[in-house]
């Protein structure tokens, strides 16, 4: 049988042809070996498009040592690609484009607002859900702060917790805003006044730069530091839908969000949720529909949007229990449950998207040489040695030292 081909598909981190998350993709190549998966990694600068190569990045596990060489295309694509402003981003788009018709282990999901009205159509996440609105005037934002005390700016495309704004209406009915910029950095709080808020917004041109306006949950701790749940759900070897872990994550005095990257701590879910809640039964409760939760919204985003094999969702967890939405991650990162202590969650995080592409590649075989048979059955008898092309080739279109921790 042939060896089923992965290609992991991410970007450069800056013109000097960094590569992102390369530690990761360095276990997982060593982790496929294992599973009988040939891995590289590349960007779509890497990719030829006149002659249908790629000039891969390649991990060998035994000389621990990255090469380059060129390859054809995978069986499978694995797209980690997340959003950057740069040419970059520009020229991922082109391939997904001019490549779309291979086989992804994850298709493209949508913009925050778009997944959030997705959800709201259906009954069952509607209580999860924040309010939520598209600012397209200041008014959107003036009926927001009216209806609620707590409000969330944030960019439509966001990550990391780039460009947040924080706005809370305090007692003597001034508004606080906090938040970060575009590069993370924490920037100094102001109170104003109603009457001013609009024009003190001006200069983050949220009409421009397409943010939301998103209804708080308090979210604070008794240290003053805000927190919140990043719960990983990941397709498993069967193809099936599974949760692989869920931890807690504290920001750092004077941030409003809680990302790592923007100096936010881990910690496992039931030692942050005790942190908060004082019933055991609320939290057993709490945990258990949280896990309900999120793999119903995988399945139905899924169900949308086209094959996902990974998703990591930002929860909320009030005081009663309740559980919200902050926002959906198709591109999670797994770093969380290594800061958390849990190391044997983080080695399953990595583990079982490979497991999922083995399970993909043989259900594609199958049918594969199903259809091959039906079609040879359905042949005159003279013409049953007639070559067969299959629909996986048409689609493919050209063809132990390391701990995890």
């Amino acid at each position: 049988m042939v060896q089923p081909v992965l290609g992991i598909m991410t970007l450069y981190l800056n013109d000097a042809g960094r590569l992102e998350e390369r530690s990761i993709y360095q276990k997982m190549s060593i982790v496929g070996r294992r599973l009988g998966l040939d891995i590289f990694v590349f960007t779509p600068d890497d990719v030829n498009y006149e002659t249908n190569k790629i000039h891969a990045h390649i991990y060998d596990s035994q000389l621990k040592t990255w090469s380059r060489k060129w390859r054809s295309f995978p069986h499978m694509i694995f797209d980690r690609c997340r959003i950057q402003r740069s040419p970059r981003f520009e020229r991922l788009q082109k391939f997904r484009k001019q490549y779309g018709h291979l086989t992804f282990l994850n298709r493209v999901l949508r913009n925050k607002y778009t997944v959030y009205r997705t959800l709201k159509l259906e009954s069952v996440f509607r209580p999860h859900l924040p309010d939520t609105r598209l600012y397209e005037s200041s008014s959107d934002l003036s009926y927001m702060i009216r209806k609620y005390p707590l409000v969330y700016l944030k960019p439509i495309n966001g990550t990391g917790g780039r460009g947040i704004l924080r706005i809370e209406k305090q007692r003597d009915n001034t508004y606080l805003i906090q938040g970060r910029d575009q590069s993370r950095r924490i920037i100094s709080p102001q109170r104003v006044p109603l009457s001013s808020l609009n024009s003190r917004l001006a200069s983050w041109n949220l009409k421009e730069n397409r943010y939301l306006v998103q209804q708080g949950i308090q979210l604070k701790l008794p240290s003053g530091r805000v927190h919140d749940y990043r719960m990983l759900v990941q397709k498993n070897g069967q193809g099936k839908w599974e949760v692989t872990g869920c931890a807690g994550r504290v920001g750092p005095q004077g941030s409003i969000t809680s990302n790592l990257h923007g100096g936010g701590e881990a910690v496992t879910m039931l030692d942050l949720m005790r942190q908060w809640i004082s019933s055991e039964d609320v939290i057993d409760t709490a945990k258990q529909k949280a896990e309900d939760i999120s793999l119903k919204i995988a399945a139905h985003l899924e169900s949308t949007y086209g094959r996902l094999c990974e998703l990591a969702l930002d929860l909320a967890i009030d005081r009663s229990g309740h559980i919200w939405l902050i926002e959906v991650n198709p591109k999670p990162a797994r770093e969380v449950f290594v800061q958390a202590g849990e190391k044997e969650i983080y080695r399953t995080a990595i583990t079982r998207p490979l497991e999922y592409a083995v399970w993909l590649y043989g259900q594609k075989k199958r049918r594969q040489t199903a259809s091959s048979s039906l079609s040879s059955a359905n042949q005159p008898s003279q013409s049953v040695h007639k070559t067969n092309t299959s629909t996986y080739t048409k689609e493919k279109t050209v063809q132990d030292d390391p701990s995890l921790s």
